[in-house]
């Protein structure tokens, strides 16, 4: 890949986010570059003490207002969209998918302030392509807790007869299952859980190597709202 790009739109009041990510992606592409972009221009101007070779910030919204109009391979937007109802989401996704790259990426996500329960749906060019729960697994109770930070796609539709609550009522049931394999690790009884989801049907992408990261994967289409 040539000169990516990658943003980190709604980085905050400070721009941990975006300099953390930037260092991140470093170590496997040295050449990317990453922008943050903040609609508060006393943000940006905070944030420009922190601009290097390879991170910049700049002001903007939803249009992602790419220097030289240049596309995106990755936009990550994480709470951002919680404070915008429901029925604006499909507008903006479709709004910001028109700056990703062909084969680009955009993550929108929701998290908790330390980032050990995350939910992200992962959009192409075309639309929403995947649905991931990331959980940190050392004392976690049960894979339901993700219920509180799911993305604003989703956060609404966790009640009797959507697809999500069923998904989060199957994920807590082999979690319990698979209790027994917490005396080797919570990794070992977390890979468990996610074999049993996958076969019991669910659409699991993905292999025990992520899993054990304490996610799962699943097509966007198995846990969708209903119309």
């Amino acid at each position: 890949m040539r000169d990516p790009l990658v943003v980190d739109l709604g980085y905050g009041a400070m721009p941990h986010t975006t300099l953390e990510l930037a260092d991140r992606l470093a170590s496997i592409q040295p050449g990317l570059s990453v922008i943050g972009i903040e609609i508060d221009p006393a943000r940006v101007a905070s944030a420009q003490a922190s601009a290097s070779d390879r991170v910049s910030f700049i002001r903007g919204g939803f249009e992602i207002p790419l220097p030289g109009n240049r596309t995106a391979n990755v936009i990550r937007a994480f709470n951002v969209l919680r404070q915008y109802d429901e029925s604006e989401v499909a507008n903006i996704w479709a709004r910001v998918q028109t700056r990703l790259s062909s084969d680009g990426v955009l993550l929108d996500g929701t998290c908790d302030e330390i980032g050990r329960v995350a939910t992200w749906v992962s959009l192409g060019a075309s639309g929403p392509e995947s649905f991931t729960i990331a959980l940190r697994l050392a004392e976690l109770e049960f894979p339901s807790i993700a219920a509180e930070r799911l993305v604003k796609a989703l956060i609404h539709r966790n009640v009797e007869g959507e697809a999500i609550h069923r998904f989060l009522e199957d994920l807590d049931r082999h979690w319990t299952f698979s209790a027994p394999l917490q005396v080797y690790s919570p990794s070992q009884r977390w890979i468990a859980t996610v074999r049993a989801m996958k076969e019991s049907g669910w659409p699991v992408q993905g292999t025990a190597a992520a899993w054990r990261l304490g996610e799962i994967t699943v097509d966007w289409d198995a846990v969708a709202p209903r119309r």
